[in-house]
C-alpha cells in the first residue's frame, strides 16, 4: 500500500468514451471527494516550472509569450516524439498539483480520474485501480455525440490510445460499462464498497 497520510488513492481510468465521468459522478454522489486529472491541467502552463521547460523545448509553441494551446495541439499531433516530450514536462506537474489537492481533501478515500495513468506510469502511486471497459461501436457513438467528431476521428483517437484489452494487470478492478446507467451506477457502487471494505 502506498503512504499517502492515511489516505486511500484510488485511480479511474479507461479510454475515450468508456464512461469515466460519469463513473466520477456516480462516485460523488456516493460521498467521496473526487479529482480529475483533466482539470489540474487546465492552468497547468501557468506553473512556473513547467513554462519554464516549454520555453526551453517548444519555444516554437508561444504566442506574445504566452504558451498558443493550439500550436502546441498542431506540433504533436501526429508526432509521437513530441508528444512524449510534451507528457513529460506536463504529467509530473499534473500529478504534484492533483496530489496537492488531495491532502487538503478532508476525506479518507479519494478517487482520481487519471486518463494516462498506464501511459504516464503513475498506477503504482496510487492504492487501488478501476479500469473502465466499454465496446468499441458504443464507445465511437458516444464521443461522436458528445465532441461532434465523426466516427473515423474517434476511431483514429481510439487506436492511439492505451490498449486496455491486452495490458490489464491483475489485482485491478475492473468495470464493464455495457449496460444501462442504472446497471452502471450498481458496478461502481459495489466497486467502491468493496475498495472500502478492503481497507477498513
Amino acid at each position: 500500500m502506498k503512504q499517502n497520510n492515511g489516505k486511500i488513492y484510488t485511480a479511474v481510468t479507461g479510454g475515450i468514451g468508456s464512461g469515466k465521468s460519469t463513473v466520477m459522478r456516480f462516485i460523488a454522489e456516493l460521498g467521496y471527494p473526487v479529482l480529475s486529472a483533466d482539470e489540474a491541467a487546465r492552468n497547468i502552463y501557468d506553473e512556473a516550472e513547467v513554462l519554464l521547460q516549454m520555453r526551453e523545448r517548444f519555444s516554437d509553441c508561444f504566442t506574445d509569450g504566452a504558451v498558443d494551446r493550439n500550436k502546441v495541439s498542431s506540433a504533436v499531433f501526429k508526432n509521437r516524439d513530441r508528444l512524449n516530450e510534451l507528457n513529460e514536462i506536463t504529467h509530473p506537474a499534473i500529478m504534484k498539483k492533483i496530489f496537492s489537492s488531495a491532502e487538503r481533501e478532508d476525506g479518507r478515500f479519494i478517487f482520481f480520474e487519471i486518463p494516462l495513468l498506464f501511459e504516464g506510469g503513475f498506477e503504482k502511486l496510487f492504492d487501488h485501480v478501476i479500469v473502465l471497459m466499454r465496446d468499441k461501436k458504443t464507445r465511437i457513438a458516444a464521443v461522436e455525440a458528445r465532441d461532434g467528431l465523426s466516427g473515423a476521428e474517434v476511431a483514429a483517437r481510439i487506436k492511439n490510445q492505451f490498449n486496455y484489452e491486452k495490458n490489464l494487470s491483475n489485482g485491478h478492478t475492473v468495470i464493464y460499462n455495457d449496460g444501462d446507467i442504472a446497471s452502471l451506477y450498481n458496478k461502481v457502487s459495489e466497486a467502491v464498497r468493496k475498495i472500502v471494505a478492503e481497507e477498513s
